[in-house]
């Protein structure tokens, strides 16, 4: 009777999902804090005094602790150590903490004369920018963290079962964090003030930690009642077998390439928007969070198609070259009517829930649960070089190349066809990368091509 209980349990649908969606808000309200402060790059620069560099300086602060410290790794190498219990609830404190600390830079330390212990400047930054930075930063840690404990509770709680539908559940409900930050930054900004939309993003982390505290109680049970497996620890020689593995370097190349293209360039997408589209600055957050919305419908609906059907390795070159067609439309100047920039930004919603859909799957299917988040990490950490650097980039381009001209406010017009090219570039290198994992995938047996659900 025990074990056909525990069997029971086990093939529960109602457990597992609802085990989800409870860590699926977590990252939800994560997304949201993440991507919220894009669509006010203009009034950071008229009401905080921010230029362009400062904002690519701040957007890339959300990875260099994770690059520069190596904290992403480490995270990685705790969550095998420790556990998904353990390392899910630091990930959501240190999320609400550096989200406090950017609130704090946008409101006690706004204004370009605003001071910390009578210092105006911090390595050559204005103090503001910089402790919003580093609030980004930890913020960054523990977002990244997060992710890929989330990512390895999927993959314990769905292993042979809806492994990749769930991943894209999970991708969904946390494109609705993204596209509620494009979407409400603005207004909320306008109506309240500028770190309006920051405090509503603490208040939903707060919500977040909460709900993970929750899972960590329901895990716990669900270990003590044998419906789950206590985690296979972790040890150090297994990151020596990552990466030895080519499929992780091809999945990781292929990860901080695509990336780079999408989250670096919604940053800026707001102001392309107005400035080349001249689509009106109250909407044109809501337009570049288009990706988000697409990936919120069709992530799912993709993953479950792998789930069934496979084809994991063909999806993801398809995602990569309908990239490279995207920024290059972006990048050609003539080409400003308002519905094409739409019509862009849902491709690239489309690209965007074919790769992560058919991508983080593939991680599960090349490696063990043990090696899983140290995996992760390992590629959260390849990725991050990426989102740390690209953003810093495009900042430092606009400025030093970019300038066109001047708004009525005093406030720089920027020419986005040098970034644009730039990411066109890295797309192309992205469809290299899908190519060769293809052909990497029948000489090593991965069975990327094959569907997730076990007969």
């Amino acid at each position: 009777m025990t074990e056909q209980l525990k069997l029971k349990l086990n093939d529960s649908k109602a457990t597992r999902w609802g085990a989800l969606v409870i860590v699926a808000f977590t990252m939800m309200a994560a997304y949201y804090v993440n991507d919220v402060v894009a669509p006010l790059k203009t009034m950071l620069e008229t009401d905080l005094a921010w230029s362009s560099t400062d904002f690519g300086f701040f957007t890339g602060g959300y990875s260099f602790l994770n690059v520069f410290f190596l904290m992403l790794i480490w995270g990685g190498l705790i969550l095998d150590r420790f556990g998904i219990r353990f390392t899910g609830k630091l990930a959501t404190i240190l999320m609400v903490g550096g989200t406090a600390l950017e609130y704090y830079a946008m409101t006690g330390l706004a204004g370009a004369d605003a001071t910390l212990f009578g210092i105006n400047e911090i390595f050559g930054y204005k103090t503001g920018v910089f402790v919003a930075f580093a609030g980004y930063s930890i913020f960054g840690v523990g977002a990244e963290v997060a992710g890929i404990t989330v990512s390895k509770i999927i993959a314990k709680w769905f292993k042979g079962k809806e492994l990749a539908t769930a991943m894209g559940v999970q991708v969904a409900l946390a494109r609705i964090g993204s596209q509620a930050g494009y979407a409400v930054a603005i207004p909320l900004a306008r109506a309240f003030g500028i770190s309006t939309p920051v405090l509503l993003g603490l208040v939903l982390l707060l919500g977040g930690m909460i709900a993970f505290f929750v899972f960590a109680v329901m895990d716990t049970a669900a270990i003590a009642a044998g419906t789950e497996d206590e985690e296979e620890k972790f040890s150090f020689k297994d990151v020596k077998n990552i990466l030895v593995n080519p499929g992780f370097w091809l999945i990781a190349l292929l990860c901080v390439l695509f990336y780079s293209c999408v989250f670096p360039f919604q940053k800026f997408a707001s102001e392309l928007m107005i400035i080349k589209y001249g689509i009106n600055e109250n909407v044109a957050g809501t337009f570049a969070g288009l990706p988000a919305l697409g990936a919120l419908i069709l992530t799912p609906v993709f993953g479950g198609f792998i789930d069934k059907r496979g084809k994991s390795a063909s999806i993801m070159l398809l995602g990569s070259a309908m990239l490279i067609c995207v920024h290059f439309i972006y990048a050609i100047p003539d080409i400003n009517y308002w519905l094409v920039a739409i019509v862009l930004m849902i491709i690239l919603g489309i690209a965007f829930s074919l790769v992560p859909s058919a991508m983080w799957p593939a991680v599960a299917k090349i490696f063990p649960v043990s090696q899983l988040g140290t995996a992760y990490a390992l590629i959260f950490f390849i990725q991050n070089i990426g989102l740390w650097g690209i953003p810093t980039l495009i900042g430092w381009v606009l400025d030093a190349y970019c300038i066109s001209g001047k708004k009525p406010d005093g406030t720089n017009m920027y020419d986005y066809t040098v970034p644009m090219c730039i990411f066109t570039g890295i797309a192309c290198l992205s469809l290299i990368v899908a190519l060769l994992l293809k052909k990497t995938d029948k000489k090593y047996g991965y069975k990327l091509e094959e569907p997730n659900i076990q007969k």
